[in-house]
């Protein structure tokens, strides 16, 4: 009798799985178009009003009346409530995006003299790139400093803000999406960090105690590392089997590329050099680009033309 009932349950628990797994499938729709907003959010790299880890001093330490500034070593003075205020950061869900299938999330840190209209959607065409490379994944960009020559990270220097950042921004990811999508969906979404140019210092902090824990899978560097290379050496040494880099540079920062690959040398760690065919967990490569690429237009026309979705069309795993 005993065995008849373990037969009994171990037949309706086979029947179970495929009812189980098709309505895991049928849980999400495919998005039908593209949905792309500018999101203010609470959690955000600015206003910011620590002190820069580097220095030990007051980020904002000029005063005008009510006005606070910044003393920028490239820029002059720049006032918080033109610099140092905008909270919105870029959403993207590209048509076709799939929750039911593996999918990643890409968080993309902008560069210097940057606005997110002006340059990361209208220049640079990111949410487009992203579409055309046709991996299963969400875009989401924050505004650094606006529209100057500051890579200064803000609140992303603070231990463990990255994390906080990211979970906010699966909660405004869930409601874009709708169709039953919880916060919970998007918040445990593997990271793809893409940096361009000054992006790099808002990246080096992130992986050095933004909180992600192993949540971080790979890091694309787009003519971004200007320094602070030991923080990304440091990153790979601790996560090396497990996670991918790519760093394509130009003359810009080719000094800086050559350190990181000296440090690695130096821990031990092989890496190639050139462009890779696909982009896995463990690899490492270094793509020097054309030494007389302008490297304002890195992100439209490197060594090809649209160069992110080229990187990301090699990450196999999410391919739609």
């Amino acid at each position: 009798m005993r065995r008849d009932f373990l037969k009994l349950m171990l037949c309706a628990g086979v029947a179970a799985l495929p009812l189980t797994r098709a309505h895991a499938r049928q849980r999400f729709k495919q998005v039908p178009d593209e949905i792309a907003m500018l999101v203010e959010m609470k959690a955000s790299p600015f206003p910011f009003h620590g002190e820069n880890p580097d220095t030990g001093e007051p980020f904002m330490k000029m005063l005008e009346g009510h006005r606070l500034g910044h003393q920028s070593p490239r820029g002059g003075i720049r006032w918080e409530d033109e610099t140092y205020s905008d909270k919105r950061a870029l959403f993207d869900i590209p048509k076709g995006f799939d929750l039911s299938r593996p999918a990643v999330l890409i968080v993309y840190f902008h560069g210097n003299d940057t606005t997110l209209e002006r340059d990361v959607m209208g220049r640079q065409h990111i949410p487009a790139q992203l579409a055309q490379s046709g991996i299963n994944a969400v875009l989401v960009a924050p505004q650094f400093a606006f529209d100057a020559r500051d890579s200064s990270p803000g609140n992303f220097w603070r231990p463990g803000y990255f994390s906080g950042w990211l979970a906010e921004a699966a909660s405004h990811l869930a409601k874009l999406h709708g169709g039953g999508a919880k916060a919970s969906d998007f918040n445990h979404l593997p990271v793809v960090l893409v940096a361009y140019s000054g992006g790099y210092l808002p990246a080096a902090w992130s992986l050095k105690q933004g909180g992600t824990g192993h949540r971080i899978e790979g890091v694309i560097l787009m003519d971004a590392l200007y320094g602070d290379a030991e923080k990304f050496a440091n990153w790979i040494a601790m996560r090396r089997k497990h996670v991918f880099l790519f760093s394509a540079y130009s003359k810009s920062s080719r000094q800086w590329n050559l350190e990181l690959q000296e440090l690695l040398v130096a821990k031990g760690i092989d890496f190639a050099r050139g462009f890779p065919d696909a982009l896995a967990p463990g690899q490492i490569h270094f793509g020097e680009a054309p030494q007389d690429l302008d490297h304002v237009e890195f992100m439209s026309l490197a060594w090809t033309p649209d160069p992110l979705s080229w990187v990301l069309q090699r990450i196999a795993k999410y391919r739609l």
